[in-house]
């Protein structure tokens, strides 16, 4: 494999020697810019000794520039052509650890010191499990930080504020736990093949206070998402109206201030984790 980050021409050659075709269904958009991949490795300060989570290491770009830098590396690939690739080009370095499955099932690729708290992720991350992946992070153990390569639209949604239109249940989990250091444009012509919608680096980092919204509070705040529009006092008594927990927080509301007349997109996410309480 050659050095550094691979090139279009790289990327194109490497795949036809491998008799492989990008699979859209995996999301499978090749980084091949240089610049971006030094960008990702430069935002996680990576230093040696760090552990890492890759999510889709794919042809292993990132990865060997990961590796380059001194890191230890857990990553899933759901391609078994493309993780049988990374054990014979990367297995022999000793600090990849590769476990071939999705990404759902493992969301931090099995790293086993994931409680400590003390692991970056940095991911090109296919674009079709952004949220579902994004959510099971937010379930913890929560990393320092986060660099992923997503579709700019799925990056406006994930780091919204209340208020707007884009504030949700699955974004008011993220705000409890990340806070956003940054957000770097990337071009389409970056991929091969190149994407159809626009693409960014965001960058997260673990809020010193992070915390998580519980089983209770999750189910309620997605069931009062899906109606919206209405004011949440109405939408409780249809949901959820022998529920004490939901009644007693919505009655705890103008302690924030706000009444039963407010609707989910303009709930503070902390607000959500009253939803929690059982006593």
């Amino acid at each position: 494999m050659s050095e550094g980050p691979l090139n279009a021409a790289q990327t194109r050659d490497l795949l036809e020697s491998l008799d492989h075709s990008p699979r859209r269904w995996l999301g499978q958009n090749f980084l091949v810019d240089g610049n971006i991949v030094r960008k990702s490795v430069e935002l996680a300060s990576i230093k040696p000794g760090d552990q890492v989570v890759e999510i889709g290491p794919g042809l292993g770009t990132l990865t060997s520039t990961l590796l380059a830098a001194g890191a230890e590396i857990w990553a899933i690939e759901r391609d078994g052509t493309l993780a049988s690739h990374l054990r014979a080009t990367l297995g022999q370095s000793g600090k990849l650890h590769l476990k071939e499955g999705d990404a759902m099932e493992h969301p931090l690729a099995d790293i086993p010191s994931a409680n400590d708290g003390s692991f970056k992720i940095v991911a090109n991350l296919p674009y079709a499990i952004s949220s579902p992946w994004m959510e099971a992070i937010c379930l913890g153990p929560h990393p320092s930080l986060l660099v992923l390569m997503l579709q700019r639209e799925a990056a406006e949604r994930l780091t919204a504020k209340v208020g707007t239109k884009h504030w949700s249940a699955l974004t008011a989990q993220v705000d409890l736990a990340f806070e956003r250091a940054g957000l770097h444009p990337v071009p389409a012509n970056c991929f091969y093949p190149a994407p159809k919608v626009d693409s960014c680096l965001l960058f997260l980092q673990r809020r010193v206070n992070a915390c998580r919204l519980g089983p209770h509070a999750r189910k309620v705040a997605r069931m009062l998402f899906t109606q919206r529009r209405k004011q949440v006092g109405s939408a409780i008594r249809n949901l959820f109206p022998d529920d004490p927990i939901v009644q007693r927080w919505l009655a705890e509301l103008p302690k924030h201030g706000l009444t039963a007349m407010a609707r989910p997109e303009t709930i503070p996410s902390k607000v959500w984790l009253g939803l929690d309480v059982t006593s």
